[in-house]
């Protein structure tokens, strides 16, 4: 039997009383913690839901709410770091040593992530002067520690209390499903944002803009000061406000005073003639947006010197508020909006100020979203202002083609686009800032190592280019017209290719000069052919200001000292000699006068048009004769001068006595020094290879246009030549001549198959081009559609390599739909009607394509009004060809006009004739020179053949 023991006896055991952990202190300090914790989570609920949204949808939905909400989770951040340090060490510092290992262990985890969550939150925050991590793989280990720190300190606050006092499950899951509830439907009511991205804004808008095709999201005016809020640009962004506050783009307005005289003729005769200004907003979408958008540009006393609107050009906001191009046309045909800016963004506090500035450095997505979209990097946002048409309203008479930056681009081999260039870049330039805004180095707050290079750059907002005139009139500092003349190094080249004896040029020709020297004889006569070539221009020269910029061969013929040949010199105004070759568009109004004002209201037609396209040539004829007494060798010199602007406009705009001293750009030059007893003359060669010189003399012969049939034998003869120099451009480009001809297609097919055949061979989609239109004209239409589409279809490495897309070239597309079209007439009879009217509707597929790139095209829309009457959509087949006959030219306007210009200036009636040969002995030239840009006093006396 078991001995009981009696315990009664022992002394009981003194329990110790309890001492809670969190006391009554420490627990209204934890409900702070609780509190501005379920605030947080509510907050970041919201937060991480708009986050969530954008990456599942790829649209931004940040905007003035979402910034407010994020500062109050900066602010609610802020608030609980000294209320959860001081709670946790000294909960800690209480609780550290209790017997409960398990809730210690936890307790301790749960302080040191919510550490890390309130570091990392640290990390994010920008506050410039305090806090400035800008490290991308830094930034990138807070956020997400950021992210998943909440997370693992909510299972450890779980662990710590499961294993220490018990949870109340009931009160945390009814505040967690308030605040999941609360955050959800803060970004359902975000997801509710009633602004639309990048879209049209509403026709009707246009009643207050017309005819510039410009528009507002609203329909409504825009306050200026919302568009002329460059300062606060410049706040983080100075150095591209820097280059921006000495660009052609800040002193587009009333504030440049040549477009000040012009703007004012035209809202003059708009008044005087039609009773309003509206006619005049043609040229205010582009060149006055603060004053336009505004209102103001309709007030007849708008003081255009002394409004600060007026003198604010084209703005910061101006561009970047924009938010959707229209259309193709031009003329401004865009959408723009009054941009949403952050909480307190123009706060007359500082403080406050500095709050948003923070804000958009911590979070600018929303500012990229509406300052910087996809279309700013493409030709088409430049081509909204750089394409111009003059309407009908503007002219009383009908549309017109402007200028034209955009067409001349996208139809090019500099684009990728253009089907028939003679050259090919190694890579194409797939919009305007690649050469007009190149990266440069900067330390501002968005540069960005766009190059892998290592260095932080930005977008270059001088907008180099030309415009050396504007600089020296409004006195800005000497490096932009350094810049701009930098810009201008090697986009064109000159080259004193060949001579050819006799006056009318039917003589012995001795080309290329240099290695080939001929001597030249004492009272003898002779042709020079100089050739102009565009290399890097990736669009016509001279575009833009055509009628008003100066683009001139300067020759000079010295012997002895003495000097025997000019064409391009100077007189006392320095005013370049009319009698001149110039690389320009002579422009006429409906009387005959040339366009010198800048007038764009009496715009009717062009005498001549020696514009060369990218990748061109042109040639140029300058007769010598060489006076008996020359015994001294005889140097040519010849220069390509460019002045923005010429005189005759500049005393429109400053009165007569002015004299021309705006800066002169030597584009390129050429010299060389002829022989004339056999003496030893020396010529440094030619950089350019032998065959490129044959090359581009017969670009330049064969882009004459065949005036003369002389013009095609002579380019004929160059493609000869490059040929046997080994190239397959040779003969690729005979076969233009031949189809350029249109009767000798058996040589053009010939050609093609040589060229074809070389090692390497021409550009298949050349050789496909040229194939396709040998066929259609010699009415293999099965065969020519098939070479066409090859190139429309076309994907191969190489061209996706160097960035090749000829199914944007609109040219191509319409001769498919022609040749469809043609191919259609065939299929005669009801048995054939279906293939008829598929053959139908694959060609006006194909003209709707072309519209998509180039909406006034004429040859699309005549065609397509032919197509669709006849497959039965009367209706829009009539719109077609009310809108041909609108684009197309008005093939009656030459006449009294071309004769009364010929009749009153006869420079240019002879500069207008089919072959054109510029005397070099012309007794009345003008004798003054420019050298090295400046100028400079006669520095020879003209001697004529008879002394």
């Amino acid at each position: 039997m078991p001995v009981e023991h009696d315990d009664s006896s022992a002394p009981a055991r003194k329990r110790q009383a309890y001492i809670p952990a969190v006391g009554p202190r420490l627990k209204r300090l934890l409900f702070v913690v609780f509190a501005l914790f379920v605030l947080l989570a509510i907050n970041a609920v919201y937060l991480a839901g708009v986050t969530m949204t954008e990456a599942i949808t790829g649209q931004t939905y940040q905007n003035w709410f979402y910034m407010n909400m994020f500062i109050v989770h900066l602010f609610l951040g802020a608030l609980i770091i000294i209320p959860i340090l001081v709670f946790g060490i000294l909960h800690m510092v209480k609780s550290y040593g209790r017997p409960n290992r398990r809730a210690v262990r936890a307790g301790v985890g749960l302080f040191a992530v919510a550490l890390i969550l309130l570091g990392s939150g640290v990390v994010l925050t920008r506050l410039e002067g305090l806090i400035a991590i800008n490290d991308g793989f830094i930034r990138s280990m807070a956020y997400w520690a950021h992210v998943i720190t909440p997370l693992l300190a909510a299972w450890l606050f779980i662990l710590h209390r499961l294993a220490g006092e018990g949870i109340k499950w009931r009160i945390g899951l009814r505040w967690t499903m308030a605040a999941a509830v609360l955050g959800v439907v803060m970004v359902v009511w975000q997801m509710q944002d009633p602004r639309q991205w990048s879209v049209e804004g509403p026709v009707s808008g246009e009643q207050y803009f017309f005819p510039s095709l410009a528009r507002t999201a609203t329909g409504e005016f825009i306050p200026e000061q919302v568009l002329s809020n460059d300062e606060y640009c410049k706040e983080c962004h100075a150095d591209s406000h820097f280059r921006w506050a000495h660009s052609a783009h800040r002193f587009s307005s009333f504030n440049n005073p040549p477009y000040l005289f012009s703007v004012r003729e035209t809202r003059r005769v708009a008044l005087e003639r039609d009773g309003d200004l509206q006619a005049s907003r043609f040229c205010a979408g582009c060149h006055d947006p603060v004053v336009f958008f505004s209102g103001k540009f309709d007030d007849p006393d708008f003081d255009d010197e002394n409004d600060p609107s007026g003198q604010a050009g084209i703005t910061c906001t101006s561009c970047h508020a924009i938010t959707n191009i229209n259309s193709l046309r031009g003329n401004a045909d865009y959408t723009i909006e009054e941009p949403v800016h952050y909480p307190f963004a123009f706060s007359d506090n500082k403080s406050l100020r500095w709050v948003s500035n923070q804000l958009v450095k911590a979070k600018p997505d929303l500012h990229k979203k509406t300052f910087l979209k996809p279309f700013h990097k493409t030709p088409e946002f430049c081509g909204t202002c750089h394409k111009v048409h003059l309407p009908e309203e503007l002219n009383k008479y009908k549309w017109l083609r402007g200028q034209n930056h955009y067409d001349s681009y996208h139809t090019s081999g500099v684009s990728g686009h253009g089907v028939s260039s003679f050259y090919y870049p190694e890579k194409a330039e797939q919009n305007c800032n690649g050469c007009h805004m190149p990266l440069r180095e900067s330390d501002q707050f968005s540069a960005q190592d766009f190059d892998e290079s290592g260095k932080l750059k930005i977008h270059d907002h001088l907008y180099a280019s030309a415009n050396t005139g504007l600089a020296h009139l409004i006195g800005l500092p000497d490096w932009v017209n350094e810049a701009h003349q930098k810009f201008n190094d090697g986009v064109v080249r000159v080259d004193l290719f060949g001579v050819r004896e006799g006056s009318a040029g039917d003589g012995r020709f001795t080309a290329p000069l240099r290695p080939e020297t001929p001597v030249l004889q004492p009272g003898r006569s002779y042709l020079i052919d100089v050739v102009i070539r565009t290399l890097k221009m990736g669009h016509l020269l001279t575009e833009g200001t055509g009628d008003s910029n100066e683009l001139w061969m300067d020759v000079l013929v010295t012997s002895g000292g003495r000097l025997i040949g000019r064409s391009g010199g100077l007189d006392e105004d320095y005013a370049v000699d009319p009698w001149s070759h110039f690389v320009n568009s002579y422009i006429l109004d409906r009387n005959g006068n040339r366009i010198d004002r800048r007038n764009a209201q009496d715009i009717y037609l062009s005498l001549y048009n020696n514009q060369i396209p990218p990748g061109g040539a042109d040639v140029v004829h300058f007769g010598l004769d060489v006076p008996g007494y020359v015994r001294a060798p005889i140097t040519v010199e010849v220069r390509l001068q460019y002045r923005k602007f010429d005189t005759t406009y500049m005393k429109h705009v400053y009165g007569e006595d002015f004299v021309n001293d705006l800066p002169i750009m030597t584009l390129a030059a050429d010299r060389m020094t002829f022989p004339v007893s056999g003496e030893d003359v020396q010529n440094a060669p030619s950089e350019i290879p032998e065959w490129e010189r044959w090359n581009d003399y017969g670009i330049g012969m064969l882009l004459k246009g065949g005036k003369t049939k002389g013009d095609l034998r002579r380019a004929e003869e160059a493609f000869i030549q490059v040929e046997a120099l080994g190239r397959p451009d040779g003969p690729l480009n005979l076969a233009r001549v031949y189809i350029q001809q249109g009767t000798v297609q058996d040589q053009a097919i010939e050609a093609l198959n040589r060229a074809a055949a070389f090692d390497p061979p021409a550009p298949g989609w050349s050789v496909a081009w040229f194939t396709g239109l040998v066929n259609k004209q010699n009415g293999f239409l099965e065969e020519a559609i098939a070479s066409f589409k090859s190139i429309v279809e076309a994907d191969d490495a190489e061209m996706r390599l160097r960035g090749f897309d000829f199914s944007q070239d609109y040219r191509l597309l319409n001769e498919i739909g022609l040749t469809l079209f043609e191919r259609a007439k065939q299929e005669r009879g009801e048995a054939n009607r279906t293939r008829r009217e598929h053959l139908l509707q694959d060609a006006r597929s194909y003209f709707d394509r072309a519209l998509g790139l180039d909406p006034e095209n004429i040859t699309a829309h005549y065609n397509l009004s032919l197509i669709l009457r006849q497959i039965g959509e009367r209706n829009e087949g009539l719109a077609h060809l009310e809108l041909y006959q609108k684009y197309k030219p008005d093939d009656n306007a030459r006449g009294q006009a071309v004769t009364a210009a010929r009749m009153n200036d006869p420079a240019a009636n002879h500069a207008a004739e089919a072959i054109v040969i510029y005397d070099l002995n012309r007794s009345e030239a003008f004798e003054r020179t420019v050298e090295t840009g400046e100028r400079r006093a006669t520095r020879y006396e003209l001697v004529g053949p008879d002394r």
